[in-house]
């Protein structure tokens, strides 16, 4: 018999966290929210929003937005490129997946930041495969030596080839999701198919502050039509595009959410969406957005718990650091952040291997986060009661017994694999002199090494044939289209 409890942290008593909604619903219902594109305005109108006489501003009323919350599904599966299942997303389970869209990539050997390319991609996506810790992969980095106008769906496209695992993502331009929409059917077989069985999340981000621009109202709705699960990422920056205390910068963020939920919902009732949020405070002396501040990751925990009381799966970024590079800041800020989101509950946690303000991925840190985020998922295991005693009945065995060591018993057998979560050798556990016998390397550079390894391994899930000539196709085809003639050199296994 197992029984334990999963342990929780709430930052808000339940009264604030009702005063947060209540004042986000009087902002929506008094000073609206600007939405840029003209079906999204049509389609709230439709549900009964009130709209201003110049079409973009809407206002939302506290019943519509119940209505819509409560046809939102409180779970939803996701499942891998083979269909298999992989997670819940809802409830108080949590997975974690690596930050999406970082603009550069750390170079650990040259101790550089660099712009991406293809290959950084390509060995990203094997990588991730090959991290236990990562239940989902995302679409990390922005290559350069694509068009702009092709990032997203070129870089889906690498995912879907190189991990199975499945995808958090997102839209550049509004040409992009039918595109990336047909990779991910061709991946499943038929657009039923990816309907009952979810391979992406797509992110969806307002403006802040309360504002929904064209492309990220057409994200939505293309994903709600099409039943492709989404997150709402409402990303105010406390004291610059937001009020400058945590409670003011609470109710932006409810405000902006629910308004995504009330797009989402009005477009296609029952379509799976995520609270979800990118939030940071202001650096006043450095004119930053540091991701890493204790602050941030308050807020972060605080709307998680706001979701959760609205019965909605949850999303965060943290897990990340604002350090230029794999270090002792990169480490203390993303194994806090890591922590408290798995503390939270909150059910996506997106965001390791990040630097750098959220713009910037390393290979380095992503095998170190790995090593977080399984610690803190042994965390939220919680203390399991294994047996129907405790610790008495095997400590009466043992003063029976001749045995004077717990490590050859038949209760250490039993239990020791699922009692103790053993690291990869990136964690040093050895002794000094074993340490000096592997050249006394820090744990970025072990975490070096092991990149060195996994990325060399990229047959560890590439996509059957048949299906990367399809995707490869959908690319081409695409390609075409914005003047691009060839792509650029991908096939790497």
């Amino acid at each position: 018999m197992t029984d334990h409890r999963q342990p929780r942290f709430d930052i808000l008593p339940a009264k604030r966290v009702e005063q947060i909604i209540d004042e986000a619903i009087q902002t929506l219902e008094n000073i609206g929210v600007f939405v840029e594109n003209e079906e999204t305005v049509e389609i709230l109108a439709g549900s009964g929003a009130k709209v201003s006489d110049d079409g973009k501003r809407v206002y939302i009323s506290g019943d519509l937005c119940d209505r819509c919350v409560d046809t939102v599904p409180d779970t939803f599966s996701l499942f891998d490129r083979e269909g298999e299942e992989i997670a819940e997303i809802g409830n108080d389970n949590v997975i974690f997946d690596p930050g999406s869209a970082a603009i550069s990539i750390h170079d650990f050997a040259d101790n550089r930041i660099r712009k991406p390319n293809t290959k950084d991609l390509v060995d990203f996506a094997v990588l991730t495969e090959q991290l236990s810790a990562f239940k989902a992969q995302s679409t990390a980095l922005v290559p350069h030596d694509v068009p702009e106008t092709l990032a997203d769906r070129y870089r889906l496209f690498l995912s879907l080839i190189y991990c199975k695992k499945p995808i958090i993502t997102g839209t550049f331009t509004k040409t992009a999701f039918p595109v990336m929409l047909a990779m991910l059917t061709s991946a499943r077989g038929s657009a039923a198919a990816l309907k009952d069985k979810p391979l992406a999340v797509f992110d969806c981000c307002p403006s802040p502050p309360l504002m929904w621009s064209d492309l990220t109202c057409q994200a939505l709705v293309d994903c709600a039509r099409h039943g492709v699960p989404a997150e709402t990422v409402s990303m105010p920056l406390a004291g610059a595009t937001a009020p400058v205390t945590l409670t003011g910068a609470l109710v932006q963020h409810t405000a902006e959410n629910l308004s995504g939920i009330v797009i989402h919902q009005s477009a296609n009732p029952g379509a799976p969406i995520v609270y979800g949020g990118a939030p940071a405070i202001f650096d006043m002396r450095k004119g930053t957005t540091p991701v890493g501040a204790i602050e941030t990751m308050m807020v972060v925990v605080a709307y998680g718990q706001i979701g959760k009381s609205l019965g909605l799966p949850v999303h965060s970024y943290m897990g990340l650091s604002d350090a230029k590079s794999p270090d002792f800041q990169a480490g203390l800020e993303s194994a806090i952040g890591a922590t408290l989101a798995a503390l939270a509950g909150v059910n996506i946690v997106s965001g390791p291997g990040m630097l750098n303000f959220v713009s910037c991925q390393s290979l380095e840190k992503l095998v170190l986060d790995n090593e977080i985020c399984a610690m803190a998922q042994r965390l939220i295991e919680g203390v399991v009661f294994r047996n129907e005693s405790a610790g008495f009945e095997v400590l009466r065995d043992f003063a029976d017994s001749a045995s004077r060591s717990f490590m050859t018993t038949e209760h250490t057998r039993q239990h020791f694999r699922d009692e103790v979560y053993y690291p990869s050798d990136v964690i040093d556990r050895g002794t000094q002199g074993e340490w000096e016998k592997g050249g006394s390397m820090s744990a970025s550079e072990r975490a070096h090494s092991k990149v060195r390894q996994l990325v060399e391994n990229r047959q560890a899930a590439v996509a059957p044939e048949s299906l990367v000539e399809s995707l490869e196709s959908i690319m081409r085809a695409d390609a075409a289209k914005h003047g691009l003639e060839s792509l650029p050199h991908w096939r790497l296994f």
